[in-house]
């Protein structure tokens, strides 16, 4: 029997952070809606009986006959697409949104532009980064998405400019997006445990690019060329002489200076975050902002106050002539080589590097270059560590150990005089943390007891 209209309603899957903000919006809408999570007990669940102990929910394996009665199903990050119940639904007809087309449609009818950045590797940074250049500009910013909160809990009539970081997982159920200024700021295998191939994440990647008005590209990284009309205008960052308008280093006075064509803009020692790969997030930061007409001054002083994020090569400690850095959030291996590339010209010495934990499908075949030039040995720990120590063979000494105080006492045994200890995993935590989080702040406490 078919549904009448009345009947219709939309379904939230997944009951967590983004699940929970979803269904508080469609409540302040007035709109109906229903709620199934796989889970028995999801992280929101009791939240969501009590502010709203009308509404429908669903626990367990999910239902094709009450995904095929949904008007549009609003599809958590976590949930994929792939689903046997989605699969069904969408070929029945129904529409598959993320929360960040129920975002972006009220964004842009209240005319409020959207910075909007995905990558497989320093999207958080640059989000909180141009994040900061607003609020350094008295622009009233929110930031959020996949970083912080989620995008329909940040609307508010009172924002002038919304910055957002956009997981690959988001991108596939969104489809008008429609952002003022879009990038993807690199491209590197990631998530494999989901996707059939490279292609495909690369396709999840581009959709940040639906409808943008320009568009921010990597020079470095081919991968991040969009397929756009060509009235949508392109500006481009990288680690080279800059084209006239684009941004890049040039040698100024004989130091490297941040540069926008011909005119330098600041010297890179100004810079309060170090390595070589944050000098490439601070010029696609600043090719962002002035595509939504950020102040260059204002700018350009955040560059001089903005350290970074935690996790994410910050600097713990120095002990005995030996740097120890927690990059905990590098969860694949192209973060882990681009940290490697980064903090290998600040050091006089060799790079210990502690890796390993959930390899999602990964290929670590990357690693093994610049393990080879910059590292003195790899100390490996969790669920993949084993299949890290194949890929290296006898290419890079390289130890297992049982959990981090292992990994921690065994680098501080063997690093010498100007070494870098360096945690950088290119794995998620999850075998053995609750999140990144988690396992840098293990890594920071032992660090700092050594």
């Amino acid at each position: 029997m078919s549904l009448i209209t009345s009947d219709r309603f939309s379904l939230i899957i997944g009951l967590g952070k983004t699940g929970f903000a979803c269904a508080q919006y469609l409540a302040q809408q007035g709109q109906r809606f229903q709620v199934a999570d796989s889970r028995q007990e999801p992280p929101y669940l009791t939240q969501l009986q009590q502010q709203y102990p009308h509404i429908k929910i669903h626990l367990g394996e999910f239902e094709t006959a009450l995904c095929v009665a949904a008007s549009e199903i609003i599809l958590s990050p976590g949930v994929s697409r792939q689903e046997p119940v989605l699969r069904a639904a969408i070929a029945a007809g129904v529409s598959i949104r993320s929360d960040i087309d129920l975002f972006a449609r009220v964004a842009r009818k209240a005319g409020v532009p959207i910075v909007a950045i995905t990558g497989s590797n320093a999207k958080s940074t640059v989000t909180s980064l141009v994040g900061q250049m607003a609020v350094e500009a008295n622009v009233n910013v929110a930031v959020g998405g996949n970083l912080g909160d989620p995008a329909v809990s940040l609307l508010d009539d009172a924002v002038e400019l919304y910055v957002m970081e956009l997981s690959s997982f988001q991108l596939e159920s969104t489809t008008a997006l429609g952002a003022d200024v879009a990038c993807v700021l690199n491209v590197s295998p990631d998530h494999m445990d989901r996707y059939p191939n490279l292609m495909a994440y690369h396709q999840a990647k581009h959709r940040v690019f639906q409808a943008c008005k320009s568009a921010v590209v990597n020079a470095d990284d081919a991968l991040t060329n969009p397929l756009v009309a060509d009235t949508v205008k392109q500006t481009r960052f990288g680690l080279n002489d800059p084209d006239v308008g684009q941004f890049g280093l040039r040698q100024h006075q004989g130091e490297a200076w941040l540069s926008q064509g011909l005119k330098t803009l600041l010297p890179v020692a100004e810079m309060a975050m170090v390595g070589r790969h944050n000098v490439a997030n601070a010029l696609a930061a600043l090719a962002l902002g002035q595509a939504v007409d950020l102040p260059m001054a204002s700018m350009l002083a955040t560059l001089r106050q903005f350290t970074g994020l935690r996790h994410r090569c910050e600097s713990v400690a120095k002990r005995g002539q030996v740097s120890y850095v927690n990059d905990s959030k590098g969860t694949n291996v192209g973060a882990t080589v681009a940290a490697l590339d980064g903090l290998t010209g600040t050091i006089d010495g060799k790079i210990i590097l502690i890796a390993g934990g959930v390899g999602k499908g990964a290929d670590f075949s990357d690693l093994v270059a610049p393990l080879v030039e910059y590292a003195r040995e790899v100390i490996l720990m969790g669920q993949d560590a084993g299949v890290i120590a194949e890929t290296l063979g006898q290419q890079v000494p390289n130890f297992i150990v049982d959990d981090m105080a292992q990994a921690v006492a065994l680098a501080k045994a063997h690093a010498i005089a100007g070494d870098l200890v360096l945690l950088s995993p290119a794995c998620a935590s999850f075998d053995a943390y609750s999140g990144f989080e988690a396992r840098g702040d293990d890594f920071t406490q032992l660090v700092q007891a050594l």
